[in-house]
């Protein structure tokens, strides 16, 4: 049987209804978020502002549009939509937006106190707590952090049977505001484990379960940042390819994926990279790259994309600041030179930015009321607390062809409703001509910082539990990357293994997503011949959901510049990026001759394995496990292996 988001949505609602009730179970979370205590019950007179998100039109043909303008043998192949004829096909239903107004009217929510946003997404209005309880039938109370920030929430709600097939989720009520502004909370990485804030509380992995993490995306102690190394004197380097297995400079990599320097520029060619700020790169660190690795490339910057009141702080300088954002650019800048590469720098010093936000910058059909998604998990602008004061950004920032993001949340940290609407933006940029490349993460099988799924649902240390996959690499629409290295004692020219050195290639099985149609040889291959030694109460065994990582790149033994100085670092946040500049030049060499950019490469990668280096040994380990184990074929440690350039041109050019 084939799933789509749509209909697994559908079969989570029929599992949990109430056949008795006409009220259905639509979210629920089973503990609260670490920081967060529950306090008095609403008064009944209070007002809340109601915001409900309506069901797209056409999801249950999104993955088939899709694979008319992606697939290897679609005569459609490269001809992307236009955001327009996007926006036209997705937007929500009328007949959504009769059945949701009659339940409210019927509960006594008058039409003129109903407000539908410009997307046409969302529904708005005031009420008490006493009428939106008997709504959704369910209790709100007051909770604080211990910040002392208060957030209006509630266990779990239910809405009306025939209404939920048209609802994606209601604000307020199981979404916590995870973003817990800067200076209030800045854990340094370096900081020994004991004293750090005790691990997130999640609920397991089941999709209806409402999860939230203790650190936002932009928090530089969050467990996606790459790991640094020992500092390293960089006359000691041969920049040549002796020592490759030890230190990865640039040429490294182009030996290794065959792919050449100063490859051309087209102005129909763009590439970009997404920062959250306080993450900023220093423009001596790039210099100091620069001088050593691409000359000419001196005082070089990339195009600069502010978002939602985005800065390159330079308050506070570090590797926990600096190199997230000097990896990325000086990578992918020396790697696709002399082709500019755009930097979008999302959020402001207090608030931060989520993925979601950044959508919204590059899609402005993506916004919705008020310019948030959800004001309980992505921020709000203008800054509540005194940050940047310009209203969010909604449209106006170009999507670059590619498009690399080192960031992740744990598939765990946020609501299955959420994540799915997130997932099919990235499916409507995909229809565009975009290409996304998300890390895999750094901990194998386990989440950011090595966190495991207890039997209670909450994160544990680690050391045991149920496996945490990360997001939005479970997203179909999506490339993950995974992370490989250069055996030790060995050279370029010899097969890479999976990463085991300071960090572990992020891979396994979705708990959310159902498995795509382009994948599914694939997995059904891996099940078949090599069956992980692992039950169901260890990951989603069920062989019928997303895996990743779907391909990988070098993430070991990096060179980079950072705070002044040469350091070693480690992680799929290297990954990336490589990635993408690899896709980048792919979209160089099809533009040259006239044709589109490639836009989601998935479809093509899984037809045409053998454009892959095919990764054979090494694992990923996690939860007290040696987790999945890198073999022939695709595998949820290094997907279907590393780029081999000079495949990979000759099969897109054919297309």
């Amino acid at each position: 049987m084939r799933f789509t988001l749509l209909t697994l949505g559908a079969l989570v609602a029929s599992v949990i209804a109430a056949p008795s009730s006409t009220h259905v179970l639509h979210e629920k979370r089973s503990t609260l978020p670490f920081g967060w205590e529950r306090h008095n019950k609403l008064p009944s007179h209070e007002i809340l502002p109601m915001r409900i998100g309506l069901k797209q039109s056409n999801l249950d043909k999104a993955e088939e549009f899709l694979m008319e303008v992606s697939h290897p043998s679609s005569p459609k192949y490269g001809q992307h939509w236009s955001a327009k004829k996007v926006a036209e096909t997705f937007a929500p239903s009328r007949e959504s937006f009769d059945a949701v107004t009659v339940w409210l009217k019927s509960s006594g929510i008058s039409s003129e106190r109903i407000s539908r946003s410009q997307s046409m997404g969302w529904l708005t209005f005031d009420a008490t707590v006493a009428e939106a309880e008997n709504l959704l039938k369910t209790e709100f109370f007051m909770h604080k952090h211990t910040t002392g920030k208060p957030h209006v929430g509630c266990k779990d709600y239910s809405i009306p049977e025939f209404v939920q097939p048209h609802v994606d989720f209601i604000t307020p009520t199981v979404h916590f505001d995870t973003k817990i502004p800067q200076g209030r909370h800045m854990e340094k990485r370096d900081m020994p484990l004991e004293k750090r804030a005790p691990p997130t509380i999640a609920a397991a992995g089941v999709p209806v379960e409402s999860k939230a993490a203790v650190h936002k995306i932009t928090d530089p102690s969050g467990g996606y940042l790459p790991k640094k190394g020992a500092d390293i004197n960089i006359q000691s380097i041969i920049t040549e390819l002796e020592t490759c297995d030890e230190f990865i400079v640039p040429d490294c990599l182009r030996a290794l994926y065959s792919f050449p320097p100063n490859f051309a520029a087209n102005s129909k060619n763009s590439f970009g990279i997404v920062e959250y700020t306080p993450e900023a790169y220093l423009q001596g660190d790039l210099d100091l790259f620069f001088a050593n690795f691409s000359k000419n490339q001196v005082q070089k910057t990339p195009t600069f994309d502010s978002i939602d009141g985005g800065v390159l702080q330079t308050t506070e300088e570090s590797f926990e600041y600096n190199g997230e954002s000097d990896l990325d650019l000086e990578y992918a800048m020396t790697l696709v030179n002399p082709q500019p590469v755009t930097l979008y720098q999302a959020g402001d010093l207090i608030e931060g930015a989520s993925f979601n936000n950044f959508l919204d910058a590059i899609d402005g059909s993506y916004c919705t009321y008020e310019g948030g998604d959800d004001p309980t998990q992505d921020a709000v602008y203008p800054d509540p607390f005194g940050g940047y004061e310009g209203p969010e950004n909604c449209g106006g920032f170009a999507a670059t062809k590619v498009i690399s993001t080192s960031y992740a949340y744990n598939e765990a940290d946020l609501t299955a409703f959420y994540e799915m609407r997130q997932c099919n933006e990235y499916m409507k940029l995909g229809l565009q001509g975009t290409t996304f490349f998300y890390s895999s993460g750094d901990y194998g099988v386990a989440g950011n910082g090595g966190q495991c799924i207890a039997a209670n649902g909450s994160y544990n240390d680690g050391t045991s539990g149920r496996f945490n996959p990360s997001f939005p690499g479970t997203c179909p629409y999506i490339t993950s990357v995974g992370a490989t290295q250069i055996k030790p004692g060995a050279s370029v020219t010899q097969p890479e293994e999976a990463c085991e050195t300071v960090i572990f290639s992020g891979g396994g099985f979705s708990n959310v997503f159902p498995l795509p149609s382009y994948q599914a040889a694939a997995v059904k291959s891996f099940f078949a011949n090599h069956p992980p030694p692992y039950t169901s109460a260890q990951y989603n065994n069920s062989q019928q959901t997303r895996g990743f990582p779907d391909i990988s790149a070098n993430g070991a033994n990096y060179v980079i510049a950072v705070d002044g100085t040469f350091s070693l670092v480690y992680g799929t946040s290297a990954s990336s990026p490589v990635a993408a500049s690899i896709f980048t030049l792919v979209n160089e060499a099809r533009l040259a001759i006239g044709k589109s950019s490639v836009g989601f490469i998935n479809p093509v990668l899984y037809a045409h394995p053998g454009d892959l280096n095919d990764i054979t040994s090494g694992g990923n380990m996690g939860c007290g496990t040696p987790g999945f184990t890198a073999t022939t074929g695709w595998d949820p440690v290094t997907g279907l292996g590393t780029p081999n350039f000079p495949k990979l041109v000759a099969t897109f050019l054919r297309l």
